[in-house]
């Protein structure tokens, strides 16, 4: 039987650099992550996802990779890395890692020997033009920051493609000896315990891009053998794509149905329910959420699952959204230019978008979690962190975890500076916003995100089951009925500024038993009293426990 346990998964992102310093070098490291495990587990979440940590120049945040197989220095040792690996399964929390195979550092040994000899078996590895392409800035990733998508290279003589930054390389997964070192990868961190992999830029990954012959083989080809080589290595081990594509092709990403699918990605984050997530806080309205999730295509794999989130170590894209809905959130949460990037999206963290306001956050935090698929939540938000729009691109959203009213936030015990300032001035700096002030306090954040965590979880309900929307109810009132194996929950969540008293109308049901507050109950046809930005989670009566 299939071990589907990202179905009722809740996954926490972070990045070991900046989440906790044990050594008191101003870098957080494994044995820091390691001694902050207990937050993580209280918090709720089954899983971690790590940002990358392997060596690196640190030219992008990580992912300009020199070394497949190993742990930056900075951050720790290999042996510290299973050491982690192995508290947290003490926990039972399952880990994550970033694959980012679409390309590597151009300081990578693979690359360096790829441009100094046109005989190597690795120039093969890269994609490469004898002479300047026609147009080398067409499919700019980062527009204002990125030159070209070329980059001429005097060792090599020749031209070399890079979709990101010209310090990252890009791969040429039409040589199968790249296709098997991305198995090694795989195989090598899966015997050290991890349970997936976050891939990094899919859409990228997948294509055949700058090369003067593309083979016959299907690139998507490359997707349903890593999902076979996962299942031969470690069954219940799972892919979540970063796949920011339209509707008609997230297919392609699950694989298709029948005898003969070809399965592939378990997991794929929602994008475009992202941007309609942050359209409706504009607006106040459910009917963008409402939208995006009836756009989701129909069909493919019984096995595959959506990732929802709110934020995450990136820019907030809006580039599914029409100019006019991008607008509005502009004007709403990236109302200076500062705040706004590669004009397409917004650099800012969650709680200070939505102006620091706790119950804001909160409902936030509870529509997550209530929408169908598997919650993805990014540190800090939960204790509603603040952000530094003085640091350059998207690291605004990248400094240090605030654990307490103390020196550097409590991450670090150095005297000097630490990798990325933490967070000070401001009603969402460390000395307001902390993990230390909120842990136990009843009505702090943390508290609220802990139990809508633990509600989440005990509803399987909305990652396995049907999910439809509730009708009748006021357009700033978002309500969703899941069901699965004859239990049923309904949320409701209160985008407005105002109070809401919508009726719900259940066919089956009489009583909703609170999840949220025991107190709290209601019966069917009764008005439901949702304060501003309130939210309710019921379980109907009449569902099996």
């Amino acid at each position: 039987m299939l071990d589907l346990w990202y179905k009722n998964a809740v996954i926490y992102c972070l990045d070991v650099e900046t989440f906790m310093d044990a050594s008191g070098d101003g870098i957080g490291d494994f044995a820091g992550l390691e001694h902050r495990l207990d937050h993580i587990e209280a918090l709720g979440a089954t899983a971690i996802w790590l940002n990358p940590f392997y060596p690196t120049p640190n030219r992008d945040n990580g992912y300009d990779i020199t070394d497949f197989y190993g742990v930056d220095p900075r951050l720790g040792s290999p042996g510290d890395f299973v050491a982690f690996s192995r508290a947290a399964a003490d926990r039972g929390l399952k880990v994550i890692v970033d694959l980012v195979v679409n390309h590597t550092s151009v300081d990578h040994p693979w690359f360096q020997a790829a441009r100094s000899d046109p005989e190597s078996r690795y120039r093969d590895w890269y994609v490469w033009s004898r002479d300047k392409p026609e147009d080398i800035t067409d499919g700019i990733i980062f527009p204002g920051v990125q030159e070209a998508v070329w980059t001429y290279d005097e060792a090599a003589c020749a031209w070399y493609m890079h979709r990101f930054y010209a310090h990252q390389a890009d791969l040429n997964i039409a040589n199968p000896e790249v296709r098997n070192e991305i198995f090694r990868i795989m195989g090598y961190w899966l015997e050290l315990g991890v349970w997936g992999f976050r891939v990094d830029a899919v859409p990228f990954l997948i294509e055949y891009k700058g090369l003067k012959e593309e083979p016959e083989r299907d690139p998507l080809l490359l997707l349903s053998e890593m999902r076979d080589f996962l299942a031969w290595r470690r069954a219940g081990a799972i892919m979540l794509a970063e796949a920011n594509v339209t509707r008609d092709r997230i297919p392609d990403y699950f694989g298709g149905r029948g005898f003969d699918r070809d399965e592939r990605m378990n997991l794929v984050l929602d994008f475009p329910l992202n941007q309609a997530l942050w359209l409706s806080f504009a607006r106040g309205q459910a009917a963008p959420i409402l939208e995006a999730l009836s756009s989701r295509p129909e069909g493919g794999d019984d096995q595959a699952q959506w990732a929802v989130f709110l934020r995450n170590h990136d820019e907030l894209s809006l580039d599914k959204l029409t100019e006019a809905e991008r607008e509005e959130v502009f004007a709403a949460f990236g109302p200076e230019a500062c705040m706004r990037i590669y004009d397409r999206g917004i650099r800012r963290r969650l709680a200070p978008m939505l102006g620091g306001d706790h119950d804001r956050v909160a409902l936030a935090q509870s529509l997550m979690l209530a929408l169908p698929g598997t919650p993805v939540m990014w540190y800090g938000d939960e204790i509603g962190q603040g952000e530094d729009l003085s640091l350059p691109e998207r690291y605004p959203v990248r400094t240090p975890m605030q654990w307490a009213d103390e020196p550097h936030g409590g991450f670090s015990a150095i005297a000097g500076d630490t990798v990325l300032p933490v967070v000070e001035d401001g009603p969402c700096g460390y000395r307001h916003v902390n993990a230390a002030r909120q842990t136990g306090a009843p009505d702090s954040l943390l508290t609220r995100v802990q139990h809508l965590v633990r509600a989440r979880r005990s509803c399987p309900e909305i990652g396995w089951g049907e999910c439809r929307p509730l009708s009748g109810l006021p357009d700033t009132v978002l309500g969703l009925e899941c069901s699965w194996r004859g239990n049923r929950v309904a949320t409701l969540h209160n985008r407005s500024d105002r109070p809401a008293r919508p009726t719900l109308e259940l066919d089956g049901a009489e009583r909703l038993t609170s999840l949220l507050d025991p107190g709290d109950d209601a019966k069917v046809g009764d008005a439901i009293a949702l304060p501003p930005y309130g939210y309710r989670w019921f379980r109907l009566d009449g569902a099996r426990r």
